[in-house]
Order: structure tokens, then C-alpha cells, then sequence
């Protein structure tokens, strides 16, 4: 999604110049939440200011938003028919290849050493006996500063070349505490008149918060909060939502929206994407003016290090979870195995989706 963002906002349109572009990926790469959201809103940041990131971020996000209600609510009516029964149970062998290429992935990129590594399978341990993931990262990035390691490892993006002015950014903070005045009044609401809802919002504000690393990088944060910590769904169906987020155009951390439609309907779709993808939006449009300032710092770069590591960990383990929670058929077998070789050969995980979908149908039709 970032290719065609830069293809759109710097070869087509000109909204920005490519150096600007990279600084701006190289920033979303780091900071916690969803890159390519993130890469759209700062676009618009730098093209019309603080109204421009509002309208490219949420441009980019509504559709995703939209067809998560409508698959969520097909979902809750067939859930119970036989042949979608037997589809998503073979999507949930897919999703188990999805995040394992994606723990592949973020590990090529991120365990340059053995310091890492260490890291990585510190987190793994510490996972593995049920710790807070959220201290799990805390630790990380304590280990990555004592470890002391180097800034050219943190992230081959991070070698970006000139920083671009910033125009009119010291405004940016006025606004940024008005929209975070205007979400604490919203949760002040939801306390008193909807408990539910307040956990909900406070729970999906505080994933995104910490999802270092990408979109993906909420999956293990998600999990651990919805499946384990609260109960509020079981594993299978939440990997069901990992698997329709994967056929909506957005990024894979619309899964909240399947969650909070489940639980609360169209109301608990708004509210948990809200505060799913609002952290983003406020971290991209308030780190901008300084980023090339911080990102000199030797210890941010090694914190940044101890928690991409981390994630490398935690990933790793949803991985293992999320395989031990499926039952393996002959189909699933076939069909993780099959999209785990996709993905890794760099096919789009959307086609890998919708034909795992159409087999799964053929199967189910022969047997």
C-alpha cells in the first residue's frame, strides 16, 4: 500500500517530493501503528497541514471501515452454515501463514545481530509465561539501550538523506490536545452510561499506542487482550476477524472494527475503530516537526531496536497460538502450507485470501 501512495502523492499528483516521501515512510516505519495509514496521513500533513492528514487518514481508512461492518454482519448470520463454517476454518489456517510470514518478514528486517536475537527471544519466553505484552515491550527497549545497539542497525529506511523544512508545524500541538480533550470527554461519557464500551475504547487506544512496527505488530497485543486477558472471544473467532481484515482494503488492524461489531454492535464498530486508529493519527501529526531531530539520538535509535525485536518475539508466538488453536485437517494442511509458499514468494496477500476462499468451497463441494 505505501508503493501506491508514493506512486499517487509523488509521481501522479505531486504532492510531495520523493525525499520528503522517504523521510515520511522512514518516520511511519517506527513509530507505533498502522505504516500505511500513517504514510497517507503524512502526506497530507505535508501538503495542507493538519486538515490534509485528517482527510487523507480518514479517506484512506472509511472504506476499510465499511466493508468490515458488512462482512461482520454477514458473518454473525452464516457463521453457522456448514460450508462457511468449513471456509473459515480453512481460512484460519491461512491466517496462521499470513502471521508467520509476517514474523518471517519482520525478522529479516529486524534481527540484524545477535543482541536482537536475544531480544526476540527474550520476548518469547517472557510471552510464553503470559506477561503483559505491553511490559514485554518496556523491557525490550530498556534491553535495547543497555545493549547498546547501533543506530545504523535500527532500520535500513532510517538512512534517509536531507530533512525537509517544516512549515507551520508548531500549531499542530494546540489541535492535538483539542482532539485528545474531545476523546477523554467521549470515554467520560462511555464510563458512566456503558462500561463495556469505555474498556473497549480504552483497550483499543492503548494497542495502538504500543504497536511498534506496523499493523501487524497489534495482532499479538490484540490477542492477548481479547482472547486471554478479558475472555471477550475465543481464538477461532478472532482469527476469523484477522481473516476478514485481510480481504478489506485497509490495514489489518481493522480487525477491531469485526471485534467491536461482535460485542456491540455498529455503535462498538465506531467506537473501537476510533480508538484503534486514533493513537496514529496523533503520534504521525505530532512526531513530524521533530523526527529528524530525534531520530539523531543514539538511544531512541536502540529503544526503537528493543522494541521491533520484541515484536519479532511476539509474533513468533501468536504464530505458535494461533496453530495450536486450529484443528489440522488435510485441507488446512494443504492450504496454510500452500499460503505460506505464496507469501513468501511476495504474492498479494488478497489474492491469497479469495483463492483460499474459492478452494475451500471446492472442497467442501467434493467432500
Amino acid at each position: 500500500m505505501v508503493s501506491y501512495i508514493r506512486k499517487m502523492a509523488v509521481e501522479d499528483k505531486h504532492w510531495v517530493d520523493k525525499e520528503t516521501f522517504a523521510n515520511g515512510v522512514a518516520l511511519c516505519q517506527i513509530i507505533p501503528g498502522a505504516t500505511a495509514m500513517q504514510t497517507a496521513a503524512y502526506v497530507g500533513l505535508k501538503s495542507r497541514g493538519l486538515k490534509g492528514a485528517a482527510a487523507t487518514y480518514i479517506g484512506f481508512g472509511f472504506p476499510a471501515f465499511l466493508l468490515m461492518i458488512i462482512l461482520a454482519a454477514v458473518y454473525k448470520s452464516v457463521i453457522n452454515y456448514p460450508v462457511i463454517g468449513f471456509v473459515f476454518s480453512c481460512l484460519k489456517a491461512i491466517v496462521v501463514a499470513i502471521v508467520a510470514n509476517a514474523t518471517i518478514s519482520f525478522g529479516k528486517v529486524t534481527l540484524k545481530d545477535w543482541k536482537s536475537v536475544l531480544i526476540a527471544i527474550f520476548s518469547v519466553v517472557l510471552f510464553g509465561l503470559k506477561w503483559n505484552p505491553i511490559i514485554i515491550i518496556v523491557l525490550a527497549a530498556a534491553l535495547g539501550i543497555l545493549l547498546g545497539m547501533k543506530n545504523n542497525t535500527v532500520k535500513n529506511s532510517l538512512a534517509v538523506q536531507t530533512p525537509q523544512p517544516e512549515a507551520k508545524t508548531n500549531s499542530y500541538f494546540g489541535y492535538i490536545i483539542f482532539i485528545l480533550l474531545g476523546y477523554a470527554a467521549m470515554l467520560l461519557i462511555l464510563f458512566f452510561l456503558n462500561k463495556k464500551l469505555f474498556v473497549l475504547s480504552t483497550l483499543m487506544f492503548r494497542i495502538d499506542l504500543f504497536a511498534f512496527g506496523g499493523g501487524f505488530a497489534s495482532v499479538p497485543l490484540m490477542f492477548h487482550e481479547i482472547v486471554y486477558v478479558r475472555n471477550l472471544l475465543d481464538s477461532k473467532t478472532f482469527m476469523d476477524g484477522i481473516a476478514l481484515g485481510q480481504v478489506t482494503p485497509g490495514p489489518i488492524v481493522i480487525t477491531a472494527t469485526f471485534i467491536g461489531f461482535l460485542l456491540s454492535g455498529l455503535v462498538g464498530a465506531a467506537i473501537c475503530t476510533i480508538s484503534v486508529f486514533l493513537p496514529s493519527f496523533l503520534i504521525v501529526t505530532g512526531i513530524t516537526p521533530v523526527f529528524d531531530k530525534l531520530r539523531t539520538w543514539k538511544l531512541f535509535n536502540e529503544m526503537i531496536r528493543g522494541v521491533l525485536s520484541s515484536f519479532v518475539g511476539l509474533l513468533f508466538t501468536v504464530t505458535i497460538q494461533f496453530g495450536i488453536a486450529l484443528h489440522w485437517g488435510v485441507a488446512q494442511i494443504f492450504l496454510g502450507a500452500a499460503a505460506l509458499i505464496a507469501l513468501l514468494l511476495k504474492t498479494d496477500i488478497l489474492y491469497v485470501v479469495l483463492i483460499g476462499i474459492a478452494i475451500s468451497v471446492l472442497i467442501f463441494a467434493v467432500l
